[in-house]
């Protein structure tokens, strides 16, 4: 089957067939005698794991990985089970991290005002580092702005 209908088959883009097959991640596909590229059934079965593992969250790194023990009926389950608990991890953190912005918006849109003047807790905690010092590089309101010498 040409490169659409393996897409179609298999849920994954045409361009992402592509950049799987320029990083390696696939073999290149074979080639008609007018030089399209050429799918099987296993290659397409190869996408539609591709898929899966990215709706998952794993990265392409990861998928390769995943790529050589599937394929490799002397693969120890541990091995996989190491690279799926990593992943976990990995998710974990990401949604810790995501939950302390969505906290942290929350409070800052919480202390605005939202009405016509333009004093914005907002905008002043985007321009302040950790420490809460100003890092601004636009000056302030009646503020002397000094050039480096």
């Amino acid at each position: 089957m040409n490169i659409g209908q393996a897409a179609k088959a298999s849920g994954v883009s045409a361009k992402m067939i592509r950049y799987y097959e320029e990083t390696g991640l696939i073999p290149a596909a074979g080639r008609t005698a007018s030089g399209y590229r050429d799918y099987s059934d296993t290659e397409v079965h190869m996408l539609r794991f591709i898929r899966r593992a990215r709706d998952l969250g794993f990265a392409v790194a990861e998928i390769g990985e995943l790529l050589e023990l599937w394929r490799d009926e002397t693969r120890q389950s541990a091995e996989v089970k190491r690279l799926a608990q990593g992943h976990i991890e990995a998710l974990k953190k990401k949604i810790a991290d995501l939950q302390d912005m969505e906290h942290t918006l929350t409070m800052l849109v919480s202390s605005c005002q939202g009405d016509h003047r333009p004093n914005c807790p907002i905008l002043q905690r985007l321009e302040t580092n950790q420490e809460g010092e100003n890092i601004s590089i636009r000056p302030r309101a009646g503020a002397v702005h000094r050039s480096p010498r």
